[in-house]
């Protein structure tokens, strides 16, 4: 039973780092798309009609969601990250949704109108994905062999997809009156629904579930139709459209990321030793600078959930709690990103009441700084600069120089070092027990997951000193590495030492 929880676990982190594969192409997408808006340039400016070829680039991103979640998911979930799987994954999302449409047609005799919005992309990703891992390595008989391998995916994947579309077709029509009807009542219920998604999105970030959730929420949730007749779903792509009831599972995350965390860093700075206090400021000061403009926040939220877990509990009440007061408020922000401040000043002309968010921000703030500096004072909580055990940080630049002489001895493929990263790269191979202990490795925006051998083989120590936040053990196996924005790189570079590249 242990094992299948653990496998099941797994699957769901490989997934919430594949739905960051398209994900990652709605910023560049949303940019150009407000960019391109009217409201942008004011009515002095290109004849006050905005830049229609601007609007039209980002369009043509964000319009095919559906389709870009099914190829990043195949390719994000596929072993190698093959391009194969990317195929595969179209062709599946393409035969789904008109085999569901055309029987659901036919079954309903046109009473229904099924829209799976982001999710059709989702099932055909993720049906695209396993198969890949499957039947990537198939060998059919010798008149049928050009088919074989990896050619043999997209034809397999497309016969699955058509067998799931029937059943979809057919239930789907229900499920989508269900769905519709409860996102309507979180929307409509407004204080707790927002809450309750606020509270979810923070509690779920240490198994890295939290994308998954948002996917939901942020893509498939509520329609509108936009000026041209297009409908769009989902509570971040109706913002960007121009709905006017879109941002409440949004909103209340800009005074969290902006202000409030930051906040939290301040009061960890204060609360360290004062003969640590000056190591820890650097880090603590460049993360909270991050999350203020990015809206990245992994880095801080890491650097005191396993330390203080009390405080991360209360961290995402607080997150709920900002959702709903911004909620109750009537403010409506949105973001392609994350709630930073780059986003902020992007959509400003699309919001409601945006200043009055930035007062909520500064409340927030407060709370968070006067919460985080009594719990850590008063129960001697161990964040950043007050464990005893803590390097720091002018130690960890020390050991960051790799002694390659010690490392020859190790697992480690020793290459001439090109950079930093490289040097990390192999760091962290040698801290996980050699290259011969992994047996997958991935990342998402700010962590580096491992499939390990042995995750008892991993050594903490090591990990902390070359800037590490937090080290998550996840089952028996599986390891996550907080170590921040540099992580893709990183992994980028640890594939390619274990490789012998």
């Amino acid at each position: 039973m242990g094992s299948k929880i653990n496998k099941l676990l797994n699957f769901f982190q490989l997934l919430g780092k594949a739905i960051m594969i398209p994900i990652a192409a709605l910023p560049v997408a949303a940019l150009m798309l407000r960019l391109g808006k009217a409201d942008v340039w004011g009515p002095n400016l290109f004849g006050g009609n905005g830049i229609p070829w601007m609007v039209a680039a980002g369009e043509a991103v964000i319009n095919q969601m559906n389709l870009l979640f099914a190829i990043g998911i195949s390719v994000g979930l596929a072993d190698d990250n093959n391009g194969s799987a990317g195929l595969a994954g179209a062709i599946g999302y393409f035969v789904f949704t008109n085999v569901t449409y055309s029987f659901a047609e036919q079954l309903y005799q046109g009473s229904s109108i099924i829209d799976m919005g982001v999710l059709a992309g989702m099932i055909a990703g993720i049906v695209a994905g396993l198969l890949y891992n499957k039947y990537k390595e198939i060998r059919l008989p010798q008149f049928l062999g050009f088919f074989g391998g990896k050619r043999f995916v997209p034809i397999v994947t497309s016969f699955v997809m058509l067998l799931l579309g029937l059943v979809f077709g057919g239930i789907w029509p229900n499920i989508q009156e269900s769905i519709n009807s409860f996102g309507n009542t979180i929307a409509t219920s407004g204080i707790i629904g927002a809450f309750i998604f606020g509270f979810l999105n923070r509690l779920l970030i240490p198994f890295g579930l939290h994308h998954a959730l948002n996917s939901i929420f942020w893509f498939q949730f509520g329609e509108f139709t936009t000026a041209n007749g297009e409908v769009v779903t989902g509570d971040m792509v109706r913002f960007l459209s121009g709905d006017p009831t879109a941002g409440i599972f949004q909103t209340g995350f800009f005074p969290i990321m902006m202000f409030a965390l930051p906040a939290a860093c301040l009061a960890m700075i204060l609360a360290a030793k004062k003969n640590r206090r000056k190591a820890v400021t650097g880090m603590l000061v460049s993360i909270a600078f991050t999350s203020f403009l990015t809206g990245i926040t992994e880095p801080i939220e890491f650097s005191f959930l396993f330390l203080a877990p009390g405080l991360f509990l209360i961290h995402a009440i607080l997150t709920g709690l900002s959702l709903a007061v911004t909620s109750f408020l009537g403010i409506r922000a949105g973001y392609s990103f994350s709630a930073g401040f780059i986003d902020y000043l992007l959509n400003f002309n699309l919001a409601e009441r945006p200043i009055l968010l930035i007062l909520v921000g500064v409340v927030m703030g407060i709370i968070y700084f006067i919460i985080f500096y009594f719990c850590i004072t008063k129960f001697d909580l161990k964040t950043p600069g007050r464990d005893e055990d803590d390097d720091n940080i002018e130690e960890c630049k020390e050991k960051e120089e790799v002694n390659v002489n010690k490392l020859e001895d190790k697992e480690v493929a020793i290459k001439p070092l090109r950079s930093k990263l490289d040097k990390i790269a192999e760091c962290i191979i040698d801290a996980v027990g050699g290259k011969n202990n992994i047996e997958h490795v991935d990342s998402c925006i700010t962590r580096i997951r491992l499939q390990l051998k042995d995750s008892n083989k991993v050594e903490k120590s090591k990990l902390k000193q070359i800037g590490a936040t937090e080290i998550i053990r996840l089952g028996k196996n599986n390891v996550q590495i907080i170590i921040g924005t540099v992580a893709d790189p990183v992994v980028s570079r640890i594939r390619r030492i274990i490789k012998n590249i």
